[in-house]
């Protein structure tokens, strides 16, 4: 799928909100960018209710009140439940509703009707299950970069029937420019994501979901089913935090705030999310899971070690900042009021009785560093960048540090008050996380003893560590296991999504890759499977 996008037009009706113009498989006109642009989504299930989401541009570009219908059957025979709500421009078209009095683990098909009287497509969505559940299965996606290829990994999960919820745990999309990553070496023709340029202004990232939201197998995932849904840095810039991001210059760029405000309003619009930063959602007696917020709203600044390599003993700077800066318990990717928020609702969890804790991370809390033999792994085309940047992880493993600090591995002391926290209440705690484009289970510890699993999904189409590397990565990824005692299996080479299955006494997971994301195929095959027994918090 090419999106084309006259920009003429898109300057001449600025006013309409940019984003009504990115309408599935049309060169588009003004005159195009009419009625329901992006089909229909669910998000925010419980055993009542669900949030559904849809945009509509009416002929005037003005406000315009729209209506939900939903039913059991598709042909809405019956309609059981519904609502209204207002929209316009200042919200660019979309519309969020949250209807009641449904009934736990059933499957609706909704749509929503104009003034006019026309329909969206209809969509499909399924509640979360009451006391009586015994198995719920959610696909877990991460890290999808329309630029590196196909969706095939949506496509994928969307073509199968025995998938509850999808879950997705951040960078949606990405805010590069075109041609910065991908470089074009890398990129898939006709997978250039509208605007061009880097995303700094609120029109900028409206328009980046309408691209996005183009997508085929992107739309047939959310029309089938519902998304509990988080960000992570890309949808604001990369490696962001509270106050900043690496890929902001205030200089040049203005103020982070005005840009990190513009990324979220356009999320919040765009996604079928509610507007609370952190929930909490209970599958039935089966499990709490926990919709987390690890980036720019309270995180510290992540650590730089870059600079101890200057010094002129680059161990002895590492060894001090190991046993100093790193530990500050100042440094927070939560913040306290989250952290005590995740903590007692933990607790509460626990002691109401669900028999799983599973809480979703943007980024990896499993120990993990370079081992020596990784500067065999580069090939003769490696950059001088990432040379230095396995060079640099081999020297930090060597005095305890972690390769990766903007992971939960940059911040210790919060790693170890949520750890510590899960094992004082008890929990049968579950961690499920993305951001590293490769996938990964660990056996999570504190203090020796163990807190927890960890399984971390690979990218939907995001380059992995691997890209840069001529080793087989069979010979990697036991290399990584050997050198990090948390890290039970990885794998640096495919891309794919997780296939989490939940019991009242097991959990188990699904490392699901797709055959390729150049060129369109649904061909996948189960790279790995893990679970865990409750009362075990560790790996079977």
């Amino acid at each position: 799928m090419t999106i084309t996008i006259d920009r003429r037009s898109l300057i001449a009706t600025a006013t309409l909100g940019l984003g009504a113009f990115a309408i599935p498989g049309f060169a588009l006109a003004q005159d195009l960018a009419r009625g329901f642009t992006h089909a229909v989504a669910s998000g925010e299930p419980a055993s009542d209710s669900m949030l559904l989401w849809t945009r509509y541009v009416p002929a005037g570009g003005g406000a315009v009140e729209l209506t939900v219908e939903v039913a059991a059957t598709p042909d809405f025979a019956k309609v059981v439940a519904g609502g209204t709500a207002i929209t316009g421009p200042w919200r660019d078209h979309t519309t969020k509703i949250t209807v009641d009095g449904l009934a736990p683990g059933q499957v609706y098909h909704y749509r929503f009707v104009a003034p006019d009287g026309s329909f969206s497509p209809v969509g499909r969505t399924k509640t979360l299950p009451d006391e009586s559940g015994r198995q719920w299965r959610a696909a877990i996606f991460s890290c999808s970069n329309m630029g590196f290829g196909w969706f095939n990994a949506y496509a994928h999960a969307a073509a199968r029937d025995d998938i509850d919820c999808a879950i997705h745990l951040g960078d949606y999309f990405y805010e590069y420019a075109t041609g910065n990553y991908p470089v074009a070496k890398d990129a898939v023709a006709g997978r250039n994501p509208l605007p061009a340029n880097e995303l700094l202004q609120l029109a900028d990232y409206r328009l980046r979901y309408a691209s996005y939201r183009s997508d085929a197998d992107l739309q047939k995932l959310h029309l089938l089913l519902p998304m509990i849904v988080q960000w992570d840095d890309h949808e604001s810039a990369n490696d962001s935090w509270e106050g900043g991001a690496e890929n902001h210059d205030p200089k040049t760029e203005g103020a982070w705030n005005l840009r990190r405000a513009a990324a979220i309003q356009a999320y919040r619009e765009w996604m079928p999310v509610s507007d609370e930063p952190w929930k909490a959602y209970d599958v039935g007696r089966l499990a709490t899971l926990f919709r987390t917020e690890t980036r720019v709203l309270a995180r510290t600044e992540q650590p730089d070690v870059a600079a101890l390599f200057k010094f002129a003993d680059p161990a002895t700077a590492l060894k001090a900042f190991h046993d100093g800066a790193w530990q500050d318990p100042g440094a927070t990717m939560m913040g306290s009021q989250q952290e005590v928020w995740l903590d007692h609702a933990i607790r509460a969890s626990v002691k109401t009785g669900q028999r799983w804790q599973v809480v979703g991370f943007g980024t990896i809390v499993g120990d993990t560093g370079l081992p020596p033999e990784a500067t065999t792994w580069l090939n003769q085309s490696s950059s001088d960048r990432a040379r230095g940047y396995i060079e640099h992880g081999i020297a930090a493993a060597k005095v305890g540090l972690p390769y990766n600090f903007d992971s939960w591995g940059g911040y210790p002391a919060a790693r170890a008050r949520f750890l510590s926290g899960a094992q004082a209440s008890g929990a049968n705690l579950v961690v499920i996380s993305g951001d590293s484009h490769n996938a990964w289970a660990y056996d999570l510890a504190q203090r020796g003893s163990a807190a927890g699993v960890e399984f971390a999904g690979s990218s939907v189409t995001s380059n992995g560590i691997e890209s840069g590397f001529s080793l087989q990565p069979a010979t990697v990824a036991r290399e990584l296991v050997t050198a990090n005692p948390e890290l039970k299996w990885c794998d640096t080479s495919k891309r794919g999504y997780m296939a989490m299955t939940i019991t009242p006494d097991r959990v188990s997971n699904d490392w699901v890759m797709v055959d390729t994301v150049k060129v369109k195929t649904t061909r996948a095959t189960i790279a790995h499977t893990a679970s865990v027994a409750r009362g075990r918090n560790v790996m079977a």
